[in-house]
């Protein structure tokens, strides 16, 4: 069955959509995508299989479809995760539980689904699918600004333990807001990518900048870093001149929202929900007027908007000790305990290096200042992570699960239409592999599961004449 959208009006529709069929494969996966945002990603038992069964769905369903032509875009994939799904279930019976493998055995399965999907969808059904996966981040990023404003768990929760240092992050509908920021930037750069393709579509521009402000406030800098190098890869493929141009105004309607929300941010302070509202409102304005701008009038106002800016944050972390609090805690590479935790990894590694400790068997153990022992479970660093429970085996068939990917993305490139849709897609993994080594981002599904929906935009698209059912028509 496919689901066909309505065509929309030029600058209307979802996200000044595209024309085209949603099939039903495409279909059940964004709804994996969407079903493991709201079940905190994926995290817990049942959200994990609720994701895990909508996107089995979804393949069951794909398997009805075209194809690729190409046996290594039909198997490469596929069976560099079987390998590593299932080491991870033989090194979990090994150490004692089976089941302590599954969850890993899980995600791997729902990688390796996605990509297949998305393999089997034409390059209008990629662009329909992208649309909507953006505006699930959307939904996310509206979600955890209003968790900051309003101050709502669990969109968002109050960070650190010192109570002068304690801040509002958001964190959505996600565990906490280093996951929401992973989701975010990933779909932010996806959605610079989408507005490239069609520079005048207001609704492509209200995406980027919700996605911006939502990013900003999870206060993550794993996000930050992650975003600035998945932008810069977007910049090299798709040109540097384009992607300022079209993202400059976006970013700066960000810049005046996240700076209206800044004094909410600290919890010893009062929230400030009229300041943030007005400065959603600005921004918003800025990002959609700025584009209708002739050229030099816009780069003076960019220029002097941007200033302003600075300036007014500089003002603040001047006068306002919350703003001080915020820019100590936040504008800051050090963190001790993902350098502790990294350590303790690496003295497990040391003990167990070839076949690693076991899935959900990594403990870290280190002692803080205070004399205090601390334990945690995660490395706070995905490629570490799988080398502490799953040895040099694992890491060296996590490689191969990624280089199949790489391959299948520079296949992709000679089909990709259009080729910005590529290029953000590319891009957006980029994202994700910067960010999962700064955070465990993969024990939550929904976050490895949209990765493989970007490596099967990217991937090549099958030219074969699709038949079949009609389509049912959806009003």
């Amino acid at each position: 069955m496919l689901v066909k959208a309505s065509p929309p009006e030029p600058g209307t529709g979802a996200l000044a959509g595209s024309v085209g069929r949603l099939p039903l494969h495409t279909l059940l996966l964004v709804a994996a995508v969407a079903a493991g945002v709201v079940a905190q990603g994926g995290y817990y038992p049942q959200g994990r299989f609720l994701v895990a069964a909508l996107a089995g769905a979804a393949l069951i369903a794909a398997l009805r479809m075209p194809p690729p032509l190409s046996l290594w875009d039909r198997w490469a994939v596929p069976a560099a995760c079987a390998a590593l799904g299932g080491w991870a279930l033989a090194r979990a019976a090994a150490a004692g539980s089976i089941g302590a493998g599954v969850p890993t055995a899980l995600t791997v399965a729902c990688v390796a689904a996605g990509v297949v999907v998305m393999l089997r969808a034409d390059a209008a059904q990629r662009e329909l699918c992208a649309l909507s996966v953006v505006g699930i981040g959307v939904l996310v990023a509206v979600g955890g600004w209003i968790g900051v404003v309003w101050r709502m768990p669990p969109l968002a929760f109050i960070s650190e333990q010192q109570i002068r240092h304690q801040l509002w992050r958001a964190s959505s509908t996600l565990t906490y807001p280093n996951a929401a920021a992973a989701i975010l930037a990933v779909l932010a750069v996806l959605a610079v990518a989408l507005l490239l393709a069609r520079p005048h579509a207001p609704l492509r521009q209200a995406a980027v900048f919700a996605l911006l402000v939502g990013l900003a406030a999870t206060l993550s800098r794993g996000g930050a870093l992650a975003l600035l190098v998945g932008l810069a890869a977007l910049a090299v493929l798709a040109g540097v001149p384009a992607t300022v141009r079209h993202l400059a105004p976006p970013a700066l309607g960000a810049a005046v929202a996240a700076a209206a929300l800044a004094p909410s941010f600290p919890a010893t302070a009062r929230p400030q929900p009229l300041l943030a509202v007005a400065g959603v409102a600005a921004g918003l304005l800025v990002a959609l007027g700025l584009p209708r701008l002739p050229g030099r009038p816009r780069a003076v106002a960019l220029l002097a908007g941007f200033a302003a800016v600075a300036g007014a944050a500089g003002l603040l972390l001047v006068r306002s000790p919350g703003m001080a609090t915020l820019a100590d805690t936040r504008v800051s590479l050090d963190s001790p305990t993902r350098t502790e935790s990294a350590q303790a990894a690496w003295r497990l590694v040391a003990e167990h290096p070839l076949a690693g400790v076991g899935p959900g068997r990594a403990l870290f153990t280190w002692t803080v200042p205070d004399g205090r022992t601390v334990t945690g479970r995660y490395a706070h660093n995905e490629y570490l992570q799988v080398l502490v429970e799953l040895g040099a085996i694992g890491s060296i068939l996590l490689l191969l699960v990624l280089a199949a990917i790489a391959v299948t993305l520079r296949r992709g490139r000679a089909t990709a239409q259009p080729a910005t849709l590529w290029c953000g897609a590319v891009a957006g993994l980029g994202v994700l592999t910067v960010h999962s080594g700064l955070d465990f981002l993969w024990q939550l599904p929904v976050i490895p599961l949209t990765g493989a929906l970007l490596a099967g935009l990217a991937g090549p698209v099958t030219t074969r004449t699709v038949t079949g059912p009609a389509p049912v028509e959806v009003q």
